[in-house]
């Protein structure tokens, strides 16, 4: 054995532990009795205390020393190991635990408080783990920008002023197609009530056509859509609005772009380094691709029309156009997760520039909520009207999940470069999608973004599989030319 089959002998193991921990947080956000919250903070901060421990072992450092690399893929192993180990060393492991348990306690705070429209009630244990992220920011900034290295978790080699270039650069363009498309009359949306159990059976029947793998994973509900897990066990969870089957069904096509990213890692990576996504800008990119460029194109949504009759009979809307328009609705609302793609990014700006000031000690978690508010008004021209469409929508800061915001609209951006290469490798794409068949799309994004998992650096990804230097230009042209069209502008 030499030095760098031992150090991948232990990343197999460090990585199995960490999806242990990555099944308890899907276990608690889906089927765990309430009762159980307090016991299991206590066993998350027992398993992040023994991750911790693993990632910062000095003999980590001592294998890294003396490791050759085989070939291009141990080179990158070796990166991104020792990323996480200097990382690692430099969070004390009392302050990982506490933060694991904290958050864990944080997140059954927030979801009651979001039932009950109270943010009084979450705010408290919100102001425990700003504090501690913020210990943990600066412990890994040593002097530096506390937020760029909670970013470094997510988008790394990616700052928060590297950021705000880029939103300072989509803003006006959005701001202003926005406003000309909101001076156009509306297409109409959809009526009625639609089946929840219905809702789920489609919502399945979809994962299994944008190339969801079920004998490795599963559909269930949350509060709050999301993806876990990677290699040979991937779970994803949507939840269903009696009034909105959209909410469903596209949070659905979301998740599974997050998984199909886990599930089409070369099964050569799996357990190690780089058997996952590279960060979560690149993840954002499959999932955002799969919801919006595929899935909310004309060609898909003629297809989709079909399937929502079969699901609920007449829905009111029988014209593929008008079905068209009905899902790219432009729409005022609240909530990030169910905005239109033209304002989705407005979202993602304003949490980027709140969670900043909250890191830097500009803004403090009492005041949070009317910061929040104010912001939304100047934004969207109107008012928050309850907790639960403003401060308290999203799970992320009760996790912990400081940095990850503006990875969504990152994730944009690099969808549109990778939309425009797809038409290119792809040509005969909405013939395609009209007859429901993703599969073209789907492989193509496998084989140069998926497959590869962490084997290149996040912006390397998306130049190799793009062929263009990442910019926003090409997701901004996309909606140009997409509202332009369905409005008329």
């Amino acid at each position: 054995m030499t030095a760098f089959d031992d150090l991948m002998a232990f990343q197999r193991e460090t990585s199995a532990l960490g999806q242990i921990a990555g099944r308890l947080g899907w276990d608690q956000e889906t089927v765990m009795p309430r009762g159980a919250a307090a016991q299991r903070s206590e066993e998350m901060a027992a398993i992040e205390g023994v991750l911790h421990a693993r990632r910062s072992d000095p003999r980590v450092g001592e294998w890294l020393a003396a490791a050759e690399p085989p070939d291009e893929a141990g080179a990158a192993q070796l990166r991104e190991i020792r990323r996480a180990f200097e990382r690692a060393q430099k969070v004390p492991g009392a302050l990982a635990a506490q933060i694991a348990r904290t958050t864990s306690r944080a997140q059954g705070l927030w979801a009651q408080a979001r039932a009950d429209e109270d943010v009084a009630a979450f705010l408290p244990v919100l102001e425990e783990v700003v504090a501690l992220k913020r210990e943990e920011g600066a412990a890994l900034a040593a002097g530096g920008s506390v937020y760029d290295a909670l970013v470094e978790d997510y988008e790394p080699h990616t700052t928060g002023d590297d950021i705000a270039a880029i939103f300072d650069a989509m803003r006006p363009r959005l701001v202003a197609l926005r406003a000309a498309v909101l001076d156009r009359p509306q297409p109409a949306g959809l009526t009625g009530t639609y089946d929840e159990g219905a809702q789920m059976k489609l919502s399945r029947k979809i994962a299994k056509v944008f190339g969801y793998d079920m004998t490795r994973g599963r559909v269930d509900k949350a509060v709050h859509p999301f993806s876990s897990g990677s290699g040979a066990d991937v779970r994803i969870t949507t939840r269903t609005n009696p009034s909105d089957p959209f909410n469903c069904l596209y949070s659905t096509i979301h998740e599974v772009g997050h998984a199909a990213y886990e599930q089409g890692v070369d099964a050569g990576f799996a357990l190690s380094a780089l058997g996952q996504g590279v960060s979560m800008g690149v993840h954002e990119s499959q999932s955002r691709i799969y919801e919006n460029q595929l899935g909310r194109s004309r060609a898909f949504t003629g297809w989709l029309l079909g399937e929502m009759r079969a699901a609920f009979g007449d829905i009111g809307i029988a014209d593929p156009d008008a079905f068209y328009a009905a899902v790219n609705r432009v729409h005022n609302g609240y909530i990030r997760t169910e905005a239109d793609e033209l304002q989705y990014n407005l979202h993602i700006m304003l949490r980027f520039d709140l969670e900043r000031a909250l890191m830097a000690g500009d803004l403090q978690v009492a005041d949070l909520e009317t910061a929040w508010n104010d912001r939304f008004a100047t934004d969207f021209g109107y008012p928050v009207d309850k907790p639960s469409n403003g401060l308290l929508q999203d799970v992320h800061w009760s996790v912990g999940l400081f940095g990850y915001f503006p990875t969504y609209a990152l994730g944009n951006v690099y969808a549109g470069c990778l939309h425009e290469a797809l038409r290119k490798a792809v040509p005969d794409l909405d013939a395609q999608l009209a007859q429901g068949d993703t599969s073209a799309a789907t492989r193509w994004l496998r084989d140069v973004v998926q497959r590869h998992g962490s084997l290149y650096l996040p912006r390397e990804v998306i130049e190799r599989a793009s062929g263009q230097v990442p910019s926003e230009g090409p997701i901004l042209n996309y909606l140009e030319a997409k509202f332009g069209a369905l409005y008329g502008l």
